[in-house]
């Protein structure tokens, strides 16, 4: 007779007591498959999917565009943060849609009167990473096409006020419209050439395709892309106040998905702001939040929300629940808001309070469909601040949206507290330190391989059975003592390496 060994996640949290991550430990199921064989594809909102279930958190010191087009490229998604002015937000949404495409039907173009120094000046200003330009008659797309610019055209150019139409390559490779993403590859690679402009029986340029972009397809088979235009999905944040101008710039640059940033997200300035989007863009998904309690998020559902963002004064840097004495342990939250959520069909995010991969685990065992992440990644090569060195460690400065620094930057910030009076600033979070972590590019496989091994060691081969096993009761929780969380850490040792 075997032992009945665990209790249920049910039996865990209806009992009104709060418990975050560290406060219990998943007991191990039964493997029959390798850490190959798992599936970790989810849903961020209703209508979009993700291959990994990570996403950058939207701070102003965690994501923008180098940032969001790195986690697209592992199978995520980056939430670019909206601490900044409409301009400077679309900007960076615009470089994440040019980086990765299909059929690229708004490239950067030139008519030939232009010279080498408009190319270097709107480099410069949009950080622009591609050196060749379609160069077409009026500088528009749908007219015929004259040249293409290549870097070897001006790399020794002295003279910048030359015309394009001076240095300009006239004899190019090119594909008619119509010709199919497989064909259009195809000639890329047989001609090796690094952009093939599509053109219609005129001659005039329709899209273009970049060999950029074929060799993306082959190092990041997971990225995140739209179904539509083949760009790599990325998300926006908004606040409550002045959003009208941001959402209309943003769904004209191409945002996949707008998360509406509020620490309290039940709340009338929400919901308003939902309504407009909604009623405005039907087809523009909104993550709304945060949100700890399943009447919050009833609330959220019922008018329309797509995804629920939830967590609230558990992050590293947040400071909310010692200011207001409002808010919920983080692993109680995720279970509960997850219950209700799924019962609807709606996706959750688990934000806050993960300092490691067994929490990324725990959080999507208790049912989060995807984790969102700020320390975990604001010490990457990605993340928009600088590296400098404190008392001979490589750090990055990481803060708060609610911390006093950030609320100095943008009036964004204390909108997203639901405080309009600069008067006298209350600070909900903090500004700190985190150590240099690299790139994303090998840390998000580190985290995903830790989640797999986690995966495989309770037994589920995809999210949907580890949500499955969980609701069933099938999963087995023990919850644990301090002095069985201090053995599960390193100790009895002189010095630690890791190596």
């Amino acid at each position: 007779m075997e032992a009945d060994d665990g209790i249920s996640a049910q039996s865990i949290f209806s009992k009104g007591i709060g418990y975050t991550y560290d406060d219990f430990i998943i007991l191990p199921g039964y493997i029959d498959f390798s850490t190959d064989d798992i599936q970790l594809r989810t849903r961020i909102t209703k209508n979009i999917s993700l291959h990994i279930p990570l996403v950058s958190s939207p701070m102003d010191t965690v994501t923008e565009s180098s940032m969001a087009i790195a986690m697209a490229l592992q199978g995520g998604i980056g939430i670019v943060h909206c601490n900044n002015t409409i301009e400077e937000q679309v900007n960076e949404i615009l470089k994440v849609k040019r980086f990765n495409n299909g059929f690229i039907h708004d490239p950067v173009l030139f008519k030939p009167t232009d010279t080498v120094h408009d190319i270097v000046t709107l480099k410069k200003k949009h950080n622009l990473s591609f050196s060749s330009f379609p160069i077409t008659n009026d500088g528009l797309i749908g007219s015929k096409l004259v040249g293409i610019l290549y870097r070897n055209d001006i790399d020794f150019i002295e003279d910048v006020n030359i015309k394009i139409q001076d240095v300009m390559t006239t004899e190019y490779i090119y594909a008619f419209d119509g010709c199919s993403l497989k064909d259009a590859n195809s000639i890329l690679k047989k001609n090796k050439v690094n952009v093939l402009p599509i053109l219609n029986i005129s001659g005039e340029l329709v899209s273009l395709i970049c060999r950029k972009d074929l060799r993306n397809i082959t190092e990041y088979p997971l990225a995140s892309k739209n179904k539509e235009t083949k760009q790599l999905l990325v998300g926006a944040a908004i606040t409550t106040r002045n959003y009208k101008n941001r959402v209309k710039a943003l769904v004209q640059a191409g945002v996949d998905v707008v998360v509406i940033d509020s620490a309290q997200g039940n709340s009338i300035y929400q919901i308003e702001t939902l309504r407009w989007i909604k009623q405005t863009y039907p087809l523009l998904d909104v993550i709304c939040g945060n949100v700890v309690t399943c009447s919050q998020a009833h609330h959220l559902i019922e008018n329309g929300a797509d995804a629920l963002r939830v967590g609230m004064g558990v992050g590293s840097i947040c400071t909310t629940q010692n200011v207001c004495g409002v808010g919920r342990a983080q692993a109680t939250a995720v279970y509960n808001v997850a219950r209700l959520a799924h019962s609807y069909g709606i996706p959750i995010i688990a934000d806050g309070g993960i300092s490691n991969t067994s929490h990324i685990i725990k959080a999507l065992a208790l049912g989060a469909d995807t984790v969102m992440m700020g320390s975990l990644l604001a010490g990457t090569d990605e993340s928009p601040s600088q590296y400098f060195y404190k008392d001979g460690i490589r750090v990055k400065k990481y803060r708060g949206m609610g911390s006093l620094g950030a609320m100095k930057k943008s009036v964004h910030c204390l909108t997203r507290y639901l405080d309009t009076k600069e008067t006298i600033k209350v600070a909900q979070g903090v500004s700190g330190l985190v150590t240099c972590k690299g790139s994303i590019s090998k840390y998000i496989p580190y985290l995903i391989k830790g989640i797999l091994l986690g995966l495989q060691d309770i037994g589920c081969p995809s999210l949907e059975k580890l949500h499955d096993d969980n609701s069933k009761g099938i999963t087995k929780y023990e919850i644990r003592t301090l002095s069985s969380y201090k053995e599960s850490q390193v100790h009895g040792l002189v010095s630690i390496d890791e190596y």
